[in-house]
């Protein structure tokens, strides 16, 4: 690999570090959001968040064209700074997956909580437990009718 298409990956590589630390930023602003009471915040942190994914989506596609275009099948392989920001790039991206999977567990709960909360409106059939550990339906008055 020549020292121009070395400099090019570094750079490449350092910008992907700095949209990942961004990404790791928003996905903690959008945990507090989505624990919190404001739905706009979850909408801009939404947003931010998918913009910084296709930010990061464009330069690993630049990253696949420079390493294509110098014969170079796999980053790691190249060795020195290369390599050490390649790692940071992926501990930092693992972070990333793991902070999103937290987000769209709350996203989930949350879900469940407002259908919950609908069927108890709805006067929905809950489940509950009887004396005994048994689960049987039972009917509940609706709070408000339509």
């Amino acid at each position: 690999m020549n020292q121009d298409a070395r400099r090019n990956l570094e750079d490449l590589l350092d910008r992907e570090i700095e949209a990942a630390r961004l990404l790791s930023t928003t996905l903690a602003a959008e945990r507090g959001a989505l624990t919190g009471t404001a739905p706009e915040a979850v909408q801009q942190k939404a947003a931010e968040k998918i913009h910084l994914l296709d930010m990061i989506e464009r330069l690993e596609r630049e990253r696949q064209a420079v390493c294509a275009h110098s014969g170079l099948d796999d980053v790691p392989k190249v060795g020195g700074i290369v390599s050490e920001r390649w790692r940071a790039l992926m501990e930092l991206m693992a972070g990333c997956r793991a902070a999103n999977e937290v987000n769209g567990y709350i996203i989930h709960v949350r879900q469940n909580q407002i259908r919950q909360l609908l069927d108890l409106v709805r006067g929905a059939t809950t489940v509950t437990y009887g004396p005994h550990g048994k689960t049987f339906g039972r009917a509940l008055r609706a709070l408000a009718r339509a």
